[in-house]
C-alpha cells in the first residue's frame, strides 16, 4: 500500500460533510510541520482553514483544495460504507476519494518526497485548505484570500486539486472558468380575472417577447479559450394557483455563464437595454457568484502539461468548462491558477471512488510539477 493510498483512506475515514472538518486539516498538518512548513489555522464562522507555507522566498507555488465532501445519498445503495474506505478491483471506493481526498493525498506526498530531493529548493511551497467549499463557500478559501491579500502575500503559481480528468488522469487541464451571474426578474403586470383582459396586464404575456430576445441574443463569440456566453431561465413562478386569475407578477430566475470576452456591467447594461425597449415594468436582483478567470499558456501550464507527459506519456487538454471552483477567488491574488485531478466520472455520486494507480501518478505528477518551477 503505497503511502498516497494510506492517507487518502486516512481522510475518506473523516465523516466531513460539509462545511465540517472533522480533523482533515490536523492530520494534514501533521504531515507538512516536520516539513519545515509553518500552520496558520483560520477559523471563520463554523469553517476551519488552513494556510500552511514552507519558505519566504519567491516564487510560491501553492497547493488548493477542500476537506469538505457532499452528504452520502442513501446508504443502502453504497456497496460500501462511505466513510470506511475499501479497495475493490484496484479502485478506492468512499466518499470524497475523487472529490478530492485522493488529491490531496496525492499533493502532500508530492510535497514530501520533492522536499526530501531537493531541500534547499528556491522558493516557496503553500498550501491552502478549506471546509467551505461544497457549500455557502463564503467562510473558506474567499476568507483565506482576503487575510493574505491584506498583508500583501501574493501566490504566483496555484494547483487546485479538482477532479479535471474524463478518460484517463491528467488528460485534461483547467486552465480557467466561466463566471457566474445569476439574476432575479420580477415584471410586474395588474392582476385581474381571465375573462376581462381589457382590465387586467399579464405580465407573463408581456415578458414573453423579451424573453424570446434574450435567448436569441449573442451576448460574446468567446475566444481561444472560452466558449460563448450563455444565458439561461432556470425558473418561472407566476399564478395565484386559480385557473380564471391572471397573476400580477411573474418572476424570473436566470443565469449567465460569462467568459472574459464580457464584463459584469457590460452584460447587466445590455439585458437591462433589451427589458427597457419591450416597456416593461420590473425589479431585477443580481448576484454574482464568480468572475472569470484565465490562465493562458505560460509557465505554470507549460510546467504542469511537461509533467503529465512524463509520467503518463499524455499531451493534456486545456478546459474552462464545468461550474465554478475556489479558483475563483484565488485568481485575485495569483495570476498563474490551474485545476488537475483525477477523474470526474463518480464525483457526488453513489459508489464514488479513484483508481488506486491514478493516486501515485497524480502524486508524481503534482512532484515533477515542484521540480519545474522550483529547481529548473
Amino acid at each position: 500500500m503505497s503511502e498516497t493510498l494510506q492517507l487518502a483512506r486516512q481522510l475518506i475515514s473523516r465523516r466531513s460533510l460539509t462545511p465540517e472538518d472533522d480533523g482533515c486539516l490536523d492530520i494534514i498538518g501533521a504531515r507538512l510541520t516536520p516539513l519545515g512548513f509553518s500552520l496558520e489555522k483560520m477559523r471563520c464562522g463554523a469553517v476551519d482553514n488552513l494556510w500552511a507555507r514552507r519558505g519566504s522566498a519567491g516564487p510560491l507555488v501553492c497547493f488548493a483544495g477542500h476537506t469538505d465532501v457532499v452528504p452520502t445519498g442513501p446508504l443502502d445503495q453504497w456497496n460500501s460504507d462511505p466513510f470506511t474506505p475499501e479497495v475493490r478491483d484496484g479502485m478506492l471506493y468512499g466518499r470524497g476519494a475523487a472529490d478530492m481526498k485522493g488529491s490531496l493525498a496525492a499533493f502532500v506526498t508530492a510535497i514530501e518526497k520533492f522536499v526530501a530531493e531537493h531541500p534547499q529548493h528556491r522558493g516557496s511551497i503553500a498550501v491552502l485548505l478549506t471546509s467551505d467549499e461544497e457549500g455557502v463557500a463564503v467562510d473558506g478559501t474567499v476568507r483565506v484570500v482576503e487575510a493574505l491579500r491584506q498583508r500583501n502575500e501574493m501566490i504566483d503559481y496555484c494547483i487546485v486539486a479538482e477532479p479535471t480528468s474524463v478518460a484517463k488522469t491528467g488528460d485534461t487541464i483547467k486552465n480557467g472558468r466561466r463566471g457566474s451571474l445569476s439574476g432575479t426578474l420580477t415584471v410586474r403586470g395588474l392582476q385581474g380575472h381571465i375573462a376581462y383582459p381589457h382590465l387586467l396586464k399579464n405580465p407573463i404575456h408581456l415578458a414573453a417577447p423579451a424573453i424570446v430576445e434574450l435567448a436569441a441574443t449573442t451576448w460574446d463569440g468567446g475566444n481561444e479559450y472560452f466558449p460563448p456566453t450563455s444565458w439561461q431561465i432556470s425558473n418561472i413562478h407566476g399564478g395565484t394557483g386559480a385557473a380564471n386569475v391572471v397573476p400580477g407578477t411573474v418572476e424570473i430566475l436566470f443565469n449567465f455563464r460569462f467568459s472574459t470576452a464580457s464584463t459584469v456591467d457590460g452584460l447587466k447594461s445590455r439585458f437591462c437595454a433589451i427589458l427597457d425597449r419591450h416597456g416593461l415594468e420590473y425589479d431585477l436582483r443580481w448576484e454574482l457568484s464568480g468572475k472569470p478567470y484565465l490562465t493562458p499558456r505560460g509557465n505554470l501550464v507549460d510546467a504542469v502539461g511537461a509533467a503529465i507527459r512524463e509520467v503518463t506519456g499524455m499531451e493534456t487538454e486545456l478546459s474552462t468548462g464545468g461550474g465554478t471552483s475556489d479558483g475563483r477567488f484565488i485568481a485575485d491574488i495569483c495570476p498563474q491558477v490551474i485545476e488537475l485531478g483525477p477523474l470526474n466520472a463518480t464525483i457526488h455520486k453513489i459508489n464514488e471512488c479513484v483508481a488506486v494507480a491514478d493516486l501515485d501518478a497524480l502524486s508524481g505528477i503534482y512532484r515533477l510539477t515542484l521540480h519545474k518551477l522550483l529547481t529548473e
